[in-house]
């Protein structure tokens, strides 16, 4: 059941991204800009951060199922709305009900996967939940550019196929064990993002990095369609899926890699390679170049795994055991924040000074952040050090 819980969030996560190598065709029959595909790709993460708000707390009060199975029903109305749509309106909807799927499912999920662990791979537990999570992304793209590509009704059979898979996850939930210790009398409180005190060390970092990271898979999944056709001038879904996928596949890489380090080198050598691949990407928008921005796409999604893989892992051993999901939405809210206002930016920036002069200053904010995490992090062991001695 511990790999079957893992596919359904894959599922789920797949379903979040599908509409990534679509964005051209929108863009083309419904008139859109540029600056609309970004509010569109980005109303995702207002759906991620209520869901998460709301919905934070209820899987320790309730239990994990009736959350997993709340965000399954809405993975699939927002496949029934982008299978139905025929105005923005709809689109954005689509985005909102599949940025609530993520918010539900993706701290709960996280959670019912270490959970469900049989002792043997309890070590690999948060692993195998970020590796299903990021290698749900990258799928996602992969598919829907192949449908697109390769399929009739390039903009909605895949969601016919999306919407079969959430209802074979949506078997696995009901059957699977319930793992979380209920309390005698289960409340409800809105989840204001808050981490206990001796959690907060930890956190602090963690999110910085990981909002940085978050920025990077935002530049790619909402404007790498745009890159691609209108700056390597290739219109194809194909490459939009392909590239897109080397950067989650890349990040499920870093995951893997990141745990023959030292713990306390995982995230500054997360940061660092953040910061070159940042800059390999504004090397390839300037060139014009497919190959350095796969090379960018590539290395910033190793940085991006592994540091995520590294501060999803400290910030849990770091929370309490009965506010594990609380702490986890809350670090979830953080890193969803920078795949919307960040990229909303990018496409003001792209409508003002053009997708090059955009895309370079959007990376080079990307990298000052991941140095300033990096020189945050080296002081604070430093510190620690001195302490110690």
């Amino acid at each position: 059941m511990f790999y079957a819980v893992a596919l359904t969030f894959v599922v789920t996560m797949l379903g979040t991204t599908l509409p990534t190598p679509l964005y051209p065709g929108y863009q083309q029959v419904f008139g859109v800009s540029e600056l609309m595909i970004t509010v569109i790709y980005a109303v995702y993460a207002a759906g991620v951060i209520g869901s998460a708000i709301v919905t934070g707390r209820l899987s320790d009060q309730y239990g994990r199922r009736p959350l997993l199975l709340t965000g399954l029903t809405c993975s699939a109305a927002s496949a029934v709305c982008f299978l139905l749509a025929d105005n923005v309106a709809m689109l954005l909807l689509a985005r909102v009900l599949s940025g609530a799927s993520a918010g539900i499912f993706t701290s709960t999920a996280t959670i019912a996967v270490i959970e469900l662990a049989p002792d043997r791979y309890k070590s690999n537990a948060t692993l195998a939940a970020t590796v299903a999570n990021m290698g749900g992304l990258g799928l996602g793209t992969l598919i829907a550019g192949v449908f697109a590509e390769f399929l009739p009704w390039p903009l909605r059979l895949v969601y016919v196929f999306d919407l079969c898979l959430v209802a074979a996850a949506f078997v696995v939930i009901i059957r699977a064990p319930e793992t979380a210790p209920r309390p005698a009398q289960p409340g409800f409180a809105i989840q204001v993002p808050r981490i206990p005190a001796a959690t907060r060390p930890v956190f602090v970092p963690a999110a910085i990095v990981g909002f940085a990271g978050f920025a990077v898979l935002g530049l790619f999944a909402a404007l790498a369609p745009a890159f691609i056709k209108d700056i390597l001038l290739i219109d194809r879904p194909t490459v939009v899926g392909s590239i897109v996928f080397v950067l989650f596949l890349a990040s499920t890489v870093g995951q893997l890699g990141q745990a023959r380090l030292r713990e306390d080198l995982r995230l500054p050598v997360g940061c660092i390679l953040l910061i070159i691949g940042m800059a390999l990407v504004a090397l390839g928008l300037g060139l014009a170049s497919p190959g350095w921005l796969t090379a960018g796409a590539m290395v910033s999604g190793l940085g991006q795994g592994g540091s995520f893989r590294a501060a999803m892992g400290s910030v849990t051993a770091a929370s309490p055991m009965d506010q594990r999901s609380e702490v986890a939405s809350s670090f979830f809210i953080v890193v969803y924040v920078a795949i919307s206002i960040p990229v909303i930016g990018l496409g003001f920036l792209a409508n003002a000074l053009g997708l090059v002069v955009g895309g370079v200053i959007f990376t080079s904010i990307i990298a000052a952040l991941a140095a300033i995490a990096l020189v945050w992090l080296i002081a604070r062991q430093c510190l620690a050090v001195d302490g110690a001695t």
